[in-house]
């Protein structure tokens, strides 16, 4: 199977990948997958709590939750070679990450940890007690910088890196024409956590003392960046008026290392109003930093309000999901660019791979196109799901603040491909739902095919009421649309709906 294909389309819409025996399969058939299989409700619970009948199918899944097979057998080679007994390793790229999870790793479990170098391998590695593992799997998922599966792959293997010089420029380039900007104002990163796990550090050397604002509730490992690493956060989970209220007074007597928000926001699409928060930002003389991945440059301009623009290019701008990478876009007209852009450039190191940087570059030539596409299907099949009596609430930009997202939408542009959905009845009929669905289902989002996932389910297991004051239901429904004909994703959803029972 070729890095820019998946199973054929019309092979998607024959095979049901719902079925039991369909758990824990790499989502695409690639051994560096980026998600995984979990074909019903029960399955995802059981992937939550750990349970050996879910847990022991997995050979991939989200890379920053589930060790890819290949690291797992990378970690164990490093661990026989360094480790002794009741300890384990995780392996980095660069010296710099491993003394990162090191320094968490202490902070965190008050264990000891210690950094090594494999020089015949070229990594490093951090190697800590087996009773600080929860800490350090912590760090390699809130951070995004551990190692990749074809890195770890290569170095199995025994094989040397080639040189991607080439297709890094090309890949800046892509997403420096989609922003209307210079390539060097473009930070490529392994991926998208890295790339906002980067951003942190840097703008908060540059304010040490400084809480940081999360402006709306946004994607869950953004959230626990900026309370892990810095100064902390002040959160205002709703990003609506109010919370713009006492986000100016709160500039008004306190100083900010900077504001962070999405558009739109993961899972609940609301948007933020950009045109409010960019002159608060300017009061607060700190950087407004926004998050475009689920709607994409492509859809959206927002460097005409936001200092920084940070995107997960795992996401749309791959689409096939055999391969991670994030963006830094530093807008050049911002009062703060050239102090972040020195900062970055101190702090930045190229730890892509070669492969993946390939394979990302040949993912995204056809980016474009393939956004222009699933806005249709999406807007179809959320148009549908809003008049249909058995459903809740349908979030999507279209329907959710468009006040908001309007002024950042290009010409061209759409309400992008993500989409979240609540029944009637929620309890009773979002598993049943959920499991007669016949479409991809696993984590993950902005693919070439429709992938659904019980989203607070996978993201918030263990805080659900928190998620749910903050207004996210622990039986919401995300959906990422995908390139399939709308018509049969849309009598595929509605087959689905058809297995609750009528609303009473």
């Amino acid at each position: 199977m070729t890095p820019s294909t998946i199973a054929p389309t019309e092979q998607l819409l024959r095979e049901p990948l719902w079925r039991p025996d369909d758990l824990g399969t790499p989502i695409p058939d690639s051994p560096h997958a980026v998600s995984a299989c979990l074909p019903t409700w029960a399955d995802n619970i059981g992937y939550e709590e750990q349970d050996t009948r879910v847990i022991s199918r997995l050979t991939t899944g989200y890379p920053r939750f589930v060790y890819n097979q290949l690291c797992r057998r990378l970690f164990a080679e490093c661990e026989r070679r360094i480790a002794r007994d009741g300890e384990k390793c995780l392996v980095f790229p660069a010296e710099s990450a491993a003394r990162r999870c090191v320094e968490f790793v202490r902070r965190r479990s008050k264990h000891t940890a210690e950094v090594h170098e494999i020089p015949e391998f070229g990594v490093w590695a951090a190697r800590f007690p087996v009773e600080a593992a929860g800490a350090a799997k912590a760090f390699w998922q809130h951070s995004g910088i551990g190692i990749s599966s074809r890195q770890a792959a290569a170095i199995l293997e025994g094989r040397r890196a080639g040189d991607a010089f080439d297709a890094q420029q090309a890949i800046r380039t892509r997403v420096a024409n989609c922003m209307h900007v210079d390539p060097a104002h473009v930070w490529l990163f392994p991926t998208g956590m890295a790339a906002m796990f980067s951003l942190q550090r840097v703008l908060q050397r540059r304010r040490p003392e400084f809480r940081s604002v999360q402006f709306g509730f946004p994607y869950v490992d953004s959230l626990k960046i900026l309370e892990s690493f810095g100064a902390g956060v002040h959160f205002f989970p709703r990003g609506d008026r109010s919370d713009l209220e006492q986000l100016s007074a709160h500039v008004e007597s306190e100083e900010l290392c900077a504001i962070y928000t999405e558009l739109p926001a993961n899972p609940l699409l609301t948007s933020p109003d950009l045109t409010a928060l960019s002159p608060l930002a300017r009061e607060a003389d700190c950087p407004l930093v926004v998050d475009d991945t689920v709607a994409s440059c492509v859809n959206v301009d927002v460097l005409d309000v936001a200092d920084v623009v940070w995107s997960s290019l795992t996401k749309f701008f791959s689409g096939v999901g055999d391969v991670t990478g994030g963006a830094v876009v530093i807008n050049p007209d911002s009062p703060h660019a050239g102090e972040i852009a020195r900062l970055m450039q101190d702090d930045w190191e190229d730890t892509l791979w070669p492969e993946d940087v390939a394979v990302l570059e040949q993912n995204s030539r056809d980016f474009p196109q393939r956004v222009h596409t699933i806005n249709r299907n999406a807007e179809a099949l959320a148009d549908m799901l809003h008049e249909h009596p058995r459903v809740a609430a349908v979030h999507y930009p279209k329907y959710s603040t468009p006040e908001n997202y309007a002024p950042h939408l290009r010409s061209d542009g759409g309400y992008g491909g993500l989409l979240s959905l609540e029944l009637i009845d929620p309890e009773r009929n979002a598993p049943r739902f959920y499991d007669a669905l016949r479409v991809c289902k696993g984590p993950n989002l902005g693919m070439n095919y429709t992938l659904a996932c019980p989203f607070t389910i996978l993201a918030h297991y263990g805080e659900l009421d928190f998620a749910e004051r903050c207004g996210v239901s622990r039986w919401l429904i995300r959906v990422s649309v995908g390139m399939e004909p709308a018509e049969q994703l849309i009598a595929r959803f509605a087959d689905a709906l058809d297995a609750t029972p009528p609303p009473s």
